[in-house]
């Protein structure tokens, strides 16, 4: 059995952090989103793994490289535009052949992971498994009406829906998918969609089952929910300290402080992480906060944030709810006259008091 991560969007609703970031690397509880994916798939037992990459295809591959680190074998698939969940599947059909394969989305984190999806589709021979989640407002996603244990339709965000399981973003498939893809045409919005593919193959009387989850799982492709994924994620971590702290410093609660950190005269409320060659000095991080490499955050204070590699913040009395960029200087100026001086890019998004 293989895997297939897709990796190639472009991630508008996270700029403008992914004007000039592949959005699959930004880090949840300082691991790249991708990562999670390739070591789901690696606990599945599944080691040949394709990603499917855009115009980020060189950055992806600075961070996964061959997949060693996971005990896997990657191979990177270009896809020149991002024409839909089913046309990166077909682009892929040289690497994926007539194998089983599992289709993920490289910015989804499912807290559960997917072995026991791949073990429920080896043992009961579908031709294609959906991984489906109750959620409170079905209306806001791809939705399945169930029959008999069965998948017998698929409404993409239905006005009135006929249940509350939504699509997460993990499909299996055997070669009949192949079929399916060929007989689909491109959606209003010129894509070839995963839906219509698995509404043809419920149409032709393939079979076609859910796995219902119940777990957590995030689509990391905004804010709210990459925020809420890093809370989730640094609720289960443990304490750990292989940093400097100093004897002004507290730690208190779930705080991970990794190598070569450093922390003086502050207070790290955790759950928290401070990331290599970070320095914390005269600070207050508080719950729910991930501080990427070699960051300074200097007499300020952060909660439920996200602060990636090489920022800088100084003299900030509160910072909360945010995600910082790389190499982000966020300070508090002494120029007279008072005011806010703002370098931002496209996209951006601030709020002031």
């Amino acid at each position: 059995m293989k895997g297939l991560i897709l990796s190639g969007g472009s991630g508008t609703r996270l700029r403008p952090i992914t004007h000039t970031s592949a959005k699959q690397l930004v880090p949840v509880a300082n691991k790249p989103v991708l990562f999670y994916a390739i070591e789901a798939m690696s606990a599945a037992g599944i080691s040949d793994i394709g990603i499917v990459v855009g115009d980020t295809y060189e950055e992806i591959k600075a961070a996964v490289k061959d997949g060693g680190d996971w005990g896997a074998n990657v191979t990177y698939i270009r896809q020149e535009a991002p024409l839909g969940l089913a046309h990166a599947v077909k682009i892929s059909k040289h690497y994926l052949g007539n194998d089983n394969f599992v289709v993920f989305l490289g910015d989804n984190l499912i807290k559960d992971g997917i072995t026991s999806l791949v073990e429920d589709f080896k043992n009961n021979g579908p031709n294609a498994q959906i991984l489906l989640a109750k959620v409170k407002d079905p209306r806001m996603f791809g939705v399945a009406e169930l029959n008999g244990g069965k998948v017998v339709r698929l409404v993409e965000k239905p006005t009135h829906p006929a249940s509350d399981l939504a699509l997460v973003g993990v499909y299996m498939f055997d070669a009949s998918v192949w079929e399916a893809i060929d007989n689909i045409k491109p959606s209003a919005r010129g894509e070839l969609e995963i839906t219509d593919a698995l509404q043809y193959l419920i149409d032709k009387k393939y079979n076609v089952q859910p796995h219902i989850i119940d777990g957590w799982w995030k689509d990391t492709g905004k804010l709210e929910d990459m925020l809420e994924a890093n809370r989730i994620i640094l609720e289960d971590m443990k304490s750990c300290c292989e940093g400097r702290v100093d004897e002004k410093s507290r730690l208190i609660g779930r705080v991970i402080i990794e190598s070569g950190a450093e922390i003086e005269n502050s207070t790290i409320r955790g759950p928290v992480i401070i990331g290599a060659g970070s320095r914390i000095k005269n600070s207050f991080i508080g719950p729910f906060t991930s501080i990427y490499l070699n960051v300074l955050v200097e007499n300020s204070e952060i909660e439920h944030s996200i602060i990636l590699e090489k920022s800088v913040i100084k003299d900030i009395s509160r910072l909360e709810d945010s995600l910082v960029g790389k190499n982000v200087e966020v300070y508090k100026s002494s120029v007279k006259p008072k005011a806010y001086r703002l370098m931002l890019g496209d996209n951006s998004c601030v709020g002031l008091k």
